[in-house]
């Protein structure tokens, strides 16, 4: 998470142990392989270790909006399940639909980091996002969330690089048309 300047970006303390993420496509993320937004347009299975009883946050987010040389809509939430029942990711309550990788084109590699939290109790919220619509998504901030649902540091987490190829389109058309612009 250091290397690829997860500290200080979004979190200040990078977690100890590594979220184990999968995709149908057969990929896996290796803190911070490059992939490709075709081999990440399905939703992975996530595994981790979880203590007996708890309830754990899971955050997908991308830093790099609109480019990582100029973020200017800082992150873009990808992914976010709440009041996970242990390592029961299926049974948590999803507040923001999982969207693959979209980085848009001449944009570069984008950071797209997974991020687990052991909740302090039961979490209520009213964030929400299809994975029809940039609505929710974009200009937030994975330090505000963490506040706002008092989650504390991450427990686990991963990465991985990305960059534009020919399945960026066609999540952009399913997310309303033209992504934000490269300034």
């Amino acid at each position: 998470m250091e290397k690829h300047q997860v500290v200080p970006d979004i979190i200040d303390q990078a977690p100890k142990v590594i979220l184990e993420i999968s995709y149908p496509s057969g990929v896996k993320v290796d803190s911070g392989n490059e992939l490709t937004p075709t081999q990440v347009k399905d939703k992975p299975t996530v595994t981790w270790k979880a203590e007996s009883g708890a309830l754990y946050t899971l955050l997908m987010t991308d830093p790099d909006v609109p480019s990582r040389e100029n973020p200017t809509y800082r992150e873009g939430r990808h992914w976010l399940v709440v009041n996970i029942p242990g390592n029961k990711l299926d049974e948590g309550q999803t507040l923001i639909d999982y969207i693959g990788s979209g980085p848009p084109a001449g944009t570069g590699l984008h950071r797209y980091i997974f991020l687990l939290f052991k909740q302090q109790g039961r979490v209520e919220s009213n964030l929400s996002a299809s994975n029809r619509s940039r609505e929710g998504r974009i200009k937030t901030s994975t330090r505000e969330l963490i506040k706002e649902l008092n989650l504390g540091d991450p427990v686990a987490g991963n990465l991985y690089q990305a960059q534009y190829d020919d399945y960026v389109p066609i999540l952009h058309q399913q997310l309303g048309g033209v992504p934000p612009k490269k300034d």
